[in-house]
């Protein structure tokens, strides 16, 4: 079987969906199948190395201030050429494509036209993180719109979580069209086993996009109030500069701000964190999604301290060593403060990601994913 994966972006990202689809890759080339992934050229600073067996062709995107490929217009430098790269293409038997849902309306169109099924990997429901960031109405109408249609034309729906099929349908995707896949992290590359960033004070963790959706700025007023403590963030994302504005003005020098760095680097200071924290602001309309972030902490050994509602809740209180609290600055401070004066021990981490490897192995939900479009690449392309 021949698959194309389309996606904006791919290994050596440090993303969810960069990682989930890198072990999709895997997962099909150890059953025999052809892979080609059409992605797009990571930034300088990272090292690009492909997985075996797959065939990766990179072009070049535009991206933010960051260095991420978030918005509309790097969004369409990437879908505008993916159309003659997907009609180029040798045919497949399957293709996957990863949101934004313009990328999606895109296969649609070319699979349509070469009568080629695919499935839409929803690791998110874009038109509800939108709204939940405050997007204007329109714009969030158009994005509904173009999941739907993304979404109707797909053979399959890969969903991430059971909170994520419920959304699924709620908007009307039949329950027939969707494969709940589950989702996970590598616990090769995020394992406790070796180095860990040494610093002069404990330090709380914030590993990965900062978004209007995720509400992290929780964690800069909390810092308000403790002491004897850093707060890194490590990533990129909007409210990044709103953050270190903030941070200089209420918590001066005790909040630190570090760019992207490769999945490797982040284990690195993960197994160094005190603590991992994570959130999602309430009350948005986004309460379904789970910042997948603390899947690579419990898997280094970390504790995960997580500032929201919605499944991130479960999670937190239900991993050793796991903690949630509303998403308030008070209750965050004194998290934090109880994390600074207790430091798990070597045998708590060990134990904390010998559960990681047990409960959250991508390879499982990859495993899952290639199941569901093994059995795509059997069906007749929708119309």
């Amino acid at each position: 079987m021949r698959v194309v994966i389309a996606s904006r972006i791919f290994s050596p990202e440090p993303a969810a969906a960069a990682f989930r689809l890198e072990a999709l890759a895997r997962a099909l080339v150890a059953r025999g199948h052809e892979v080609e992934v059409l992605t797009s050229r990571p930034p300088e600073s990272q090292t690009i190395a492909d997985p075996p067996g797959v065939l990766v062709r990179r072009a070049c995107v535009l991206r933010d201030r960051s260095g991420a490929v978030r918005g509309y217009l790097q969004y369409l430098s990437f879908d505008v050429p993916l159309v003659v790269r997907l009609l180029m293409a040798r045919r497949a038997d399957a293709v996957v494509v990863e949101p934004p849902p313009t990328t999606g309306a895109v296969v649609r169109a070319v699979c349509a036209v070469r009568r080629i099924p695919y499935a839409y990997y929803a690791g998110d429901i874009l038109a509800d993180a939108a709204q939940s960031a405050g997007s204007p109405g329109p714009i969030v109408s158009v994005v509904r719109a173009l999941e739907r249609l993304s979404w109707r034309g797909a053979a399959r729906v890969l969903s991430v979580s059971a909170t994520v099929t419920a959304r699924l349908r709620d908007l009307g995707v039949p329950a027939a069209r969707i494969e709940e896949v589950g989702n996970g992290i590598d616990t090769v590359v995020f394992s406790a086993e070796g180095d860990a960033v040494v610093r002069d004070e404990p330090y709380a963790l914030y590993a990965g996009t900062a978004s209007e959706v995720h509400g992290a700025g929780v964690f800069v007023e909390a810092m308000a109030s403790v002491t004897g403590m850093r707060l890194v963030f490590l990533g990129a994302g909007v409210e990044r500069g709103a953050l270190r504005a903030r941070a200089e003005a209420i918590a001066p020098g005790r909040v630190e701000f570090v760019d992207t760095v490769p999945a490797a680097e982040t284990a690195r200071w993960l197994r160094g964190a005190r603590v991992a924290v994570a959130s999602v602001k309430p009350d948005g309309g986004y309460g379904f999604a789970f910042p997948t972030k603390m899947y690579a902490a419990v898997s280094t050994g970390t504790p995960v301290l997580y500032a929201g509602d919605g499944p991130g809740t479960a999670f937190a209180s239900s991993a050793p060593l796991g903690r949630a609290v509303p998403h308030d600055p008070d209750a965050v401070a004194e998290a934090l403060r109880a994390a600074r004066d207790r430091a798990p021990s070597p045998a708590d981490r060990a134990e904390l990601a010998r559960w990681a490897r047990a409960e959250l192995s991508l390879g499982a939900s990859a495993d899952r994913a290639a199941d569901a479009v093994e059995r795509l690449a059997t069906r007749p392309a929708s119309t």
